[in-house]
């Protein structure tokens, strides 16, 4: 009997059920790709970290003639491979080309396309997929690099300078490959890069690096132990080299902050994803309890013939289901094709394998949930519709009782109990999923466009991340000065109008030990000193140094310390060591070793004490808000060679997730679309009766209308009063937590513009929801449906 109804079903109503099976379709495809974006998203470092033997630290002595083999006999090294940075052009364009990343031993890519490098060869390397991109050049193209003579990079001692026409040889090299690692990936902030085969090195190492004896390298460093191994690591260094003041990159730590980067992006798109599945519940479960209801009031006739209700429930949840089946197929083949252009933002830069991807588990579990879901939802809707109308007494309003108290017009008065009063068996109606579809809608918009306000503001703002300054000038490098002295130079500078401070910096590293803790190299940077012109720092907790004996610390180095303000720390030098007291925490400089979270401020004194060299020597200028820092830099081009500040790589972290709260603000301002529109045309339907009788008693079309424009109204004003607060206080919060782990300064954001059209553009819409129903309301056949219900 159920295949036979189903048959019937299927020739009488198939248009029916093909709308019904695309808005399955559509909805299950959306959510399945959301979940399974997430999914994939979140998993994209681990994948690569497991293909690609990751470096666990980069070690940076800035040392010609750096003793590497010591750093290889220390216990734990599992791999070490030496690279440095060489001045030569590409096509014509200067860059810095890194050379001898030995793809055999650390950091060996994955092949996106092509293959890797000959290392036997010079002519042949490979590239990052931005390179592409950007510069237009792929797998099969050649670049001409053109080398400098070896003398030009040996005196060659300012790195922002312009480097001199290249005189070495000239080569063609053909791209093989694109590949990605985690060294070897694409940051927002970065220019793209070609990567040598090892070759180039072995032939033109002098062009590259410069004469024997005055070669800066570097190296990636592979521990046995992992991250847990860093701290012994580090003592160990001390005592091979002798040395304190090497510092590194802790890769590992930097895997870690990505990973939370990435855990962020995916909660944000899986948000997207429930956000997309509760208005498609509102949405396809409307749809389905229609057709349901529709069906059942036929199998009514085939239920006094003998057909039992089990019978007739199955033969009601037929049809949904297997739309739903149909739906849930069509919607898994859409998020296998959809797969090709996730996963997205920071995601994409570390996916091993990019394409179209299939998610068993997300495609096969969720699909079957989604089908269950619609199936049982027909079912209870079918067993409620054949159980019959309820006698039960509607829930009363204390809302509706003050209108009527007030002595309202009876338009406002039906409406407003339209909109609070769910009523009882055949006139109930979805009041509930109404209200919170209206707060739902008016909180999530809120909310998500206030923590996008806060994205944007950060994204753009580079203050938010410490960089107060503007332009750089470096006036020396690894213990020399070599542009002049430092200090007439930048007091020239501070003169112009346009800079509102200037700051003379050196850096160094310290060996800095909290307690009986590990010790740890850190970048310590010299501060403002006492009395000198202001400069503006970005501290989240006390002050910056005054006395020799304190010590700031940035977020990131304070937490791997386990120090607060207040503790003492032990640092040691070049010249000795000391008891530091923390006085604050705040955000550094960025710099060529160093994330502006990872460092510390000490005082020009507490410096001097501890060291007697530098790394780099840099005049940091702030600019004035609304001037053009190039145009300062161009002016002062005779005073000092300032060179362009450039965002934080966070910033631009920032920048991948800023449109998923807006996406994610419109899904839910689609389901409050879907409740509110699905209770203004249900209320005309259900409550035609009281409206018909209202209208025999003298009601008269434009009252009618005005019955659902207050229904609507009410509606919209639960949802701003409720809305309003809640989206702009849950967005802050949600804009603090991130603010904390990324971390940058917390400024609470404000959706101005949302705030002051929120409640005009809500009450349009609703009202223009309820324009047809309204219609409906005004054009009832009054002697019809009163016959009808009689």
């Amino acid at each position: 009997m159920v295949g036979r109804w189903l048959v019937l079903e299927v020739r009488r109503r198939w248009r029916s059920l093909v709308v019904l099976t695309l808005l399955v379709a559509v909805s299950a495809g959306v959510v399945l790709t959301a979940v399974a974006a997430a999914r994939r998203g979140a998993g994209a470092l681990d994948r690569l970290l497991a293909q690609t033997r990751p470096a666990t630290l980069a070690v940076l002595p800035t040392t010609p003639g750096f003793d590497w083999d010591a750093v290889r006999a220390v216990p734990g090294v599992v791999a070490l491979s030496e690279f440095g940075s060489a001045p030569v052009e590409v096509d014509g364009e200067f860059a810095d080309l890194t050379v001898d990343l030995r793809p055999d031993t650390v950091e060996v890519p994955v092949v996106l396309a092509g293959r890797l490098p000959d290392p036997a060869r010079a002519d042949e390397a490979v590239i990052t997929p931005a390179y592409t991109e950007v510069f237009g050049t792929g797998v099969g193209d050649t670049v001409r690099l053109a080398l400098q003579d070896p003398a030009v990079i040996a005196a060659q001692a300012i790195a922002n300078a312009e480097p001199p026409e290249p005189t070495g040889p000239v080569l063609d090299v053909r791209i093989v490959g694109v590949v990605r690692s985690f060294v070897l990936s694409d940051r927002p902030t970065e220019t793209p890069g070609l990567h040598p085969s090892p070759g180039l090195l072995a032939q033109y190492r002098p062009h590259l690096l410069g004469p024997p004896g005055t070669e800066l390298l570097q190296a990636l460093v592979r521990l046995d132990g992992g991250p847990a191994a860093v701290p012994a690591f580090q003592e160990a260094l001390v005592g091979a080299t002798g040395r304190t003041d090497i510092s590194y990159f802790d890769l590992s730590a930097q895997h870690r902050k990505i990973g939370r980067t990435l855990a962020f992006e995916s909660a944000s798109l899986l948000a997207f994803g429930l956000a997309a599945l509760a208005a498609a519940t509102v949405l396809v479960g409307q749809a389905v309890a229609r057709h349901v209801g529709s069906t059942v009031t036929e199998l009514r006739v085939l239920c006094a013939l003998g057909m039992s209700r089990r019978q007739a429930t199955v033969a009601a949840v037929a049809g949904p289901a297997l739309a739903g089946v149909a739906g849930t197929a069509l919607g898994a083949a859409g998020a296998v094709a959809a797969s090709a252009w996730f996963p997205f933002g920071t995601a994409a830069g570390f996916e091993p394998d990019p394409g179209v991807d299939v998610d068993a588990a997300v495609l096969g579990a969720g699909g079957a949930a989604l089908v269950l879901a619609l199936a049982g939802g027909a079912a209870a809707a079918a067993r409620w519709a054949l159980a019959g109308p309820g006698d039960a007494a509607g829930r009363r309003s204390a809302v509706a009782g003050a209108a009527a108290r007030l002595g309202l017009p009876v338009p406002v008065l039906v409406g407003v109990r339209f909109a609070l009063e769910p009523g009882r068996g055949r006139s109930a109606l979805p009041v509930r999923p109404a209200l919170v579809g209206a707060v739902t809608g008016v909180l999530g918009v809120l909310a998500a466009l206030t923590f996008s306000a806060g994205v944007s503001e950060a994204a753009q703002n580079p203050a938010r991340f410490g960089q107060t300054h503007q332009l750089a000038s470096y006036f020396g490098f690894f213990g020399e000065d070599v542009a002049g002295p430092a200090g007439p130079a930048l007091r020239a500078v501070a003169a112009d109008p346009d800079v509102t401070g200037v700051l003379d910096v050196r850096d160094g590293v310290l060996d800095v030990r909290a307690g009986d803790g590990p010790a740890r190299p850190v970048t310590v940077f010299t501060g403002p000193a006492p009395g000198a012109p202001p400069f503006p720092t970005v501290l989240s907790a006390g002050r910056m140094p005054q006395q020799a004996d304190e010590i700031v610390l940035a977020p990131g180095t304070a937490q791997e310390l386990g120090a607060r303000p207040g503790d003492a720390l032990d640092a040691t030098g070049p010249l000795g060591g000391a008891r530091l007291t923390v006085t604050g925490i705040g955000f550094v400089p960025v710099g060529p070793h160093n994330f502006y979270d990872d460092g510390a401020w000490l005082s020009p004194d507490g410096y001097a004490a501890l060291t007697d060299t530098f790394r780099f020597h840099v005049g940091l200028v702030a600019v004035a808000p609304g001037a053009d820092p190039a145009a300062v830099a161009q002016r002062l081009a005779g005073v000092a060679e300032l060179a362009p500040v450039g965002p934080p790589y966070e910033a631009g972290l920032l920048r991948n997730v800023e449109v998923l709260p807006v996406v994610l603000g419109g899904f839910l301002a689609l389901l409050a679309v879907g409740a509110v529109g699905h209770a203004l045309a249900t209320a005309v339907r259900r409550r035609r009766h009281d409206v018909a009788v209202l209208r025999a008693l003298g009601m008269t079309r434009r009252q009618a209308r005005g019955v659902v424009v207050t229904q609507a109204t009410v509606l919209a004003a639960v949802g701003l009063l409720a809305g309003l607060p809640l989206g702009v206080a849950l967005g802050r919060v949600l804009w603090r937590v991130v603010a904390d782990i990324t971390p940058l300064q917390y400024a609470a954001p404000a959706a101005a513009l949302a705030l002051l059209l929120a409640a005009p553009v809500t009450v349009l819409v609703v009202n223009a929801l309820a324009a047809r129903p309204g219609g409906h309301a005004a054009r009832l056949r009054v002697g019809d449906v009163l016959r009808a219900d009689r």
